[in-house]
């Protein structure tokens, strides 16, 4: 692995990193966190008008890491990319981008061994899910407040178990979140969070997405170690 800048001590015994992937003549920057005995890692990818500092987004990697998985947040988009509002909703753009991210990973010693899985938020999801689509690798999916709508047909090629989380006030996302889910052929569920919005800012709702969040990637990344 080819840290950027380390970032400092981290949370407990985790690594953290400050990473750059190449995109072409294009940076991508990310923040990565490996706890010690690290059983899997999940790429983030944000929804639109957010960053890799998503602070609802840092506080479920932050549950994650606690429980020894690793994670990275980073940005999809350039800063110039992402001031042209078309790219922001460009989801086979923003898959591209997640793919060559998981590759990335894929090429660190460090990293090479871990299962991956996705975390998307709003539009990310439907990246997320596309992504996922392409590569049988990605062993685990979560949508927050997610648009899997917008993976359109890639919804039916899906291999890794998926789990949809809506805010119970989210009324129009929940319709789109049950339409997605019965296109959905691999492992699947959702969950429904009571009173929260979409942005989930309701006390205790985040903390039920971590949980969920962190339950669901536990379990299959504990079941992809096992068929090793």
């Amino acid at each position: 692995m080819n840290p950027h800048t380390p970032s400092g001590a981290g949370v407990g015994a985790a690594e953290e990193h400050l990473i750059s992937i190449a995109v072409g003549k294009k940076r991508l920057e990310g923040n990565l966190t490996i706890p010690a005995e690290a059983n899997g890692l999940v790429l983030f990818a944000h929804g639109s008008g957010s960053s890799r500092l998503s602070p609802r987004n840092v506080a479920v990697a932050r549950t994650l890491q606690d429980a020894g998985i690793g994670t990275l947040l980073f940005d999809l988009l350039t800063e110039s990319e992402a001031a042209d509002r078309s790219n922001v909703f460009d989801i086979s753009l923003l898959a591209e981008r997640l793919a060559h991210a998981a590759q990335w990973c894929r090429q660190q010693s460090e990293l090479a061994s871990l299962p991956q899985g996705y975390f998307g938020a709003s539009t990310g999801a439907g990246a997320a899910l596309v992504a996922a689509a392409r590569d049988s690798a990605i062993r685990v999916v979560v949508s927050r407040g997610g648009r899997p709508d917008l993976a359109g047909e890639h919804l039916a090629l899906v291999q890794a178990p998926t789990l949809l989380i809506v805010g119970g006030a989210d009324v129009p996302v929940i319709a789109l979140n049950e339409e997605a889910l019965k296109q959905l052929t691999c492992v699947k569920s959702i969950v429904i969070v009571p009173g929260a919005t979409h942005l989930f800012e309701e006390p205790g709702t985040l903390e039920e997405v971590a949980r969920l969040a962190t339950g669901w990637f536990a379990k299959y990344f504990a079941k992809s170690e096992s068929k090793r």
